[in-house]
């Protein structure tokens, strides 16, 4: 009597080349899983509950001896992303925004229309046991760029002796520091790799 046996196939080799299936080392895996992790798009998603936002400022009193009374009314639009990719991976996250501002010297009042952009800096880093979180640096007056249109002579002279631009710019910055310390926009920006990985082995 024969006894017909089977041999076990030989493990497949592994591919060599590009494409899926290659084998890559661990380094090269943690690089990769990182910059997908930190997308454009994923960072763009976390700061999308701004777009749209609207927000009212004043009326406060600025300019010299405080005599001039500053109400405005701020849009933010949809953000934008550019990631650069270098040994440590940075965003620079701009929000477009639009200003109606309406200055009040009890006199006469004047109208000012603000074009502008927000300029955001975050960085990302990995942290233990198995994080990745996106730090964002606090904007600064200098992180809101305005373009201040004047339409008379007067309201020129206005926007600048009241400093118009440097209002605009402070309460702009001040809203976003608020807005992005939000338990929302900080939740989306911590993700905790090994509890997601947990989560779905279960499944």
């Amino acid at each position: 009597m024969h006894v017909l046996t089977q041999t076990p196939p030989a493990p497949a080799p592994a591919p060599n080349g590009d494409g899926p299936g290659r084998q890559i080392g661990y380094e090269e895996f943690g690089r990769r899983f990182l910059e997908y992790a930190v997308s454009e798009e994923r960072v763009a998603a976390a700061f999308g509950e701004l777009t749209g936002a609207a927000f009212d400022v004043g009326p406060l009193r600025v300019g010299p001896a405080r005599l001039a009374k500053v109400v405005a009314h701020v849009r933010l639009g949809i953000p934008r992303v550019h990631r650069r990719l270098d040994e440590v991976i940075t965003f620079e996250l701009v929000l477009p925004l639009r200003v109606g501002m309406l200055v009040d010297l009890g006199i006469d009042r004047h109208r000012f229309e603000v074009d502008g952009t927000v300029h955001l800096h975050l960085t990302a880093r990995t942290a233990e046991p198995l994080r990745v979180l996106i730090d964002i640096a606090e904007p600064r007056r200098r992180d809101v760029h305005v373009n201040v249109a004047a339409g008379t002579k007067r309201a020129q002279l206005l926007r600048v002796l009241v400093g118009v631009d440097h209002e605009i710019r402070r309460f702009v910055a001040r809203y976003i520091a608020t807005e992005i310390r939000k338990p929302h926009i900080a939740a989306v920006l911590d993700i905790d790799v090994a509890s997601r990985l947990d989560q779905a082995w279960r499944l």
